[in-house]
């Protein structure tokens, strides 16, 4: 066990071009309650994204079904012309029947229509990046596949990724183009995943991790607060500064409807963990 603070890369590549800061900006809270509708406050949420552009931020990620419409319409408001070294994901295969409803469709008549929306919404002529938000149970993942594959011939990607995948599905979306980025659900106490981030290491594929903070686990709770209290920092601070050292590449993109949040994220950057933090971080049993 050592007290030396352990270091890691600050910036990461997307698909051998794309160079971002780790510390990147997720979309979804900036809309209405149950991620639907118009934010309670459209001008604080607008302040929100500009601040991300001036914390040094330069990856956001968004999707069609965020409001639905409104996240990436916000963000062409607050933004547009945007820095040219800012990378804006967005993602389709969700529809919106209400507040916290989130139907599956990757039919390619869906994908062409969402995808299309999104450009016109972001003002873009090609998105950076575009992830598949949910492989469909209904239609066959080859068909949503060969849809992206045509987009990105047809130049209206650059990019592709996936979210929510096992290594299989990876595999199986590689024989029609090149994943670039993977988004599952990953933290410190919720590592369903590990096989699949450790998979993408290998082959040098960004993996996104989404809910960073599990916070089910009171044991887990108390242990992060221990550090976090330790390097007068909070718990959400450790928990993304152990994403950071965990994998070099892992893109992380917490999401806040709060300026002062979005700060304290930032913040986590600078956080200097030591080797027996981390050590005692990796013994988490995570649900």
């Amino acid at each position: 066990m050592s007290n030396t603070p352990v270091s890691f890369q600050k910036t990461l590549t997307i698909g051998g071009e794309l160079t971002v800061n780790r510390m990147g900006y997720g979309a979804m809270r900036i809309t209405g309650k149950g991620i639907w509708g118009p934010p309670k406050d459209e001008a604080a949420a607008i302040s929100v994204l500009q601040k991300t552009v001036e914390l040094g931020i330069n990856f956001i990620d968004t999707a069609d079904s965020y409001g639905p419409h409104i996240s990436e319409e916000l963000i062409a408001e607050a933004l547009y012309p945007y820095p040219a070294d800012l990378v804006i994901a967005t993602k389709g295969g969700l529809l919106r029947t209400g507040p916290d409803e989130w139907p599956v469709n990757s039919h390619p008549d869906h994908l062409r229509k969402a995808l299309e929306g999104s450009l016109k919404r972001l003002k873009l002529d090609q998105i950076d990046l575009y992830q598949l938000h949910r492989i469909d149970p209904i239609v066959p993942a080859e068909q949503s596949f060969e849809f992206l594959q045509k987009a990105q011939e047809e130049g209206l990607i650059k990019h592709i990724g996936l979210s929510e995948v096992d290594v299989d599905i990876i595999k199986k979306a590689q024989d029609f183009f090149e994943v670039t980025t993977v988004q599952n659900m990953y933290s410190v106490d919720n590592r369903k995943w590990e096989h699949v981030l450790q998979y993408c290491k290998a082959h040098e594929i960004v993996f996104i991790p989404w809910f960073p903070l599990n916070g089910g686990n009171v044991a887990v709770q108390d242990k992060l607060k221990q550090i976090a209290d330790k390097h007068n920092a909070t718990v959400h601070q450790v928990a993304l500064n152990w994403l950071l050292n965990h994998s070099d590449n892992i893109l992380l993109i917490p999401g806040t409807s709060s300026v002062e949040h979005l700060e304290e994220n930032v913040n986590a950057l600078s956080l200097e963990l030591a080797e027996d933090d981390i050590s005692e971080l990796n013994s988490i049993s995570p649900k």
